[in-house]
C-alpha cells in the first residue's frame, strides 16, 4: 500500500474542505466521499505500479529503495493484479456516490482517474515511462482533487482554488521527484524515461526547489488577499521542504533517501494541515 504515500491522497481533500469551510460551504458527507475515492485510488495506483513494474522487470536487485511485492516474489502478479482492479473499481463506485452532489459530469473524472491510475505504468504508453508522472501527479494530486473536492462542497472553482491546487500538487510531486532521484540509475537501465533521467539529478534538485518556492508562494497570495496571518503557519513546511532539497544533492544510501521520502511526505502532510488551520481561523 506505500502508506508513506497516502498523504497525496489526503492533502488535496483536506485542503479542499478547509477552503469550503472558509466560505461557509463544508459538506462533511462530500468531504468523506471525497477522502474514501482519493485513498481507494491511491492505493490502487500503488497496487498497478508494484505488479506493472514488476512484471516489467524494472524493479530489480539493484533497487536501494524499498522492496516491491511482485518483483520480490512475495505476491504473485496475477493476483496482484486482481486486487488492482478491485481497490480500482472499489474505488470508481464509492466516487459514483458524488454524482448526486456535484453532477454526472464526475463521472468523466472518475474515469479518468481509474485510467491514470493504470496508464501511469502501464497501457501503449505509460505516462512514468514517459516523462509524464510528474504532470500527471499535479494534476490529480493537485488541480483535479483539490478543485474537486471544493466544487461538491460548494458549487463552483474559484481562482483561490486553483492556486491551492498548484501549491499542493507540487509538494506531493516532491514526493516522486525523490523516487525518480533514488531510481535514477535503474530507471535508466531499464529505460524508464522519468523526467530525472531525461534531465539530469541537479534538475531534479531544482525542481524540488521551486516546486517549494512555488508552494510558499502560493501561502503569500492567500496572505496577501486577506485570509489572515494563521495561514502564514503553512510556510513552516514549505521552509523545511527547501532544507530538503538540499539535503537531496547529498544522499546516496537507501537511508538518506528514505529520510528524504519521509520528509517530503511530512511536508505534505504539515502543509495541508498547516494552511487548513489557517483557513479555518
Amino acid at each position: 500500500m506505500r502508506p508513506k504515500t497516502l498523504p497525496a491522497a489526503v492533502t488535496p481533500v483536506l485542503l479542499g474542505s478547509a477552503a469550503a469551510f472558509a466560505v461557509g460551504a463544508f459538506h462533511p458527507v462530500a468531504a468523506g466521499i471525497c477522502l474514501i475515492f482519493a485513498l481507494l485510488i491511491q492505493i490502487g495506483t500503488n497496487f498497478a505500479n508494484d505488479y506493472l513494474d514488476g512484471i516489467k522487470g524494472t524493479d530489480t536487485e539493484h533497487r536501494i529503495g524499498p522492496q516491491r511485492a511482485v518483483a520480490a516474489g512475495l505476491i504473485a502478479p496475477e493476483r496482484m493484479r486482481s486486487v488492482t482492479i478491485v481497490v480500482l473499481g472499489l474505488g470508481f463506485c464509492v466516487g459514483l456516490l458524488l454524482i448526486p452532489i456535484g453532477g454526472w459530469w464526475l463521472l468523466l473524472i472518475g474515469i479518468l482517474s481509474v485510467a491514470c491510475a493504470w496508464l501511469y505504468t502501464g497501457g501503449p504508453y505509460p505516462l512514468a515511462y514517459n516523462g509524464l508522472g510528474d504532470l500527471f501527479v499535479v494534476l490529480f494530486f493537485g488541480f483535479i482533487a483539490v478543485g474537486c473536492t471544493f466544487y461538491v462542497q460548494v458549487g463552483r472553482v474559484t481562482a483561490d482554488v486553483l492556486y491551492l491546487g498548484l501549491g499542493c500538487g507540487l509538494l506531493v510531486n516532491n514526493i516522486l521527484v525523490v523516487n525518480n532521484y533514488r531510481d535514477f540509475s535503474e530507471d535508466r537501465r531499464s529505460n524508464k524515461r522519468t523526467l530525472v533521467v531525461l534531465l539530469g539529478r541537479r534538475w531534479a534538485r531544482l525542481q524540488y526547489l521551486y516546486s517549494s518556492v512555488i508552494a510558499g508562494a502560493v501561502v503569500l497570495i492567500f496572505w496577501a488577499k486577506g485570509y489572515g496571518a494563521a495561514v502564514l503557519l503553512g510556510l513552516l513546511p514549505v521552509a523545511y521542504s527547501c532544507r530538503l532539497a538540499l539535503q537531496l544533492s547529498q544522499a546516496a544510501s537507501a537511508a538518506d533517501f528514505l529520510s528524504a521520502l519521509k520528509g517530503s511526505a511530512l511536508v505534505v502532510i504539515g502543509y495541508g494541515l498547516f494552511l487548513s488551520l489557517g483557513f479555518i481561523l
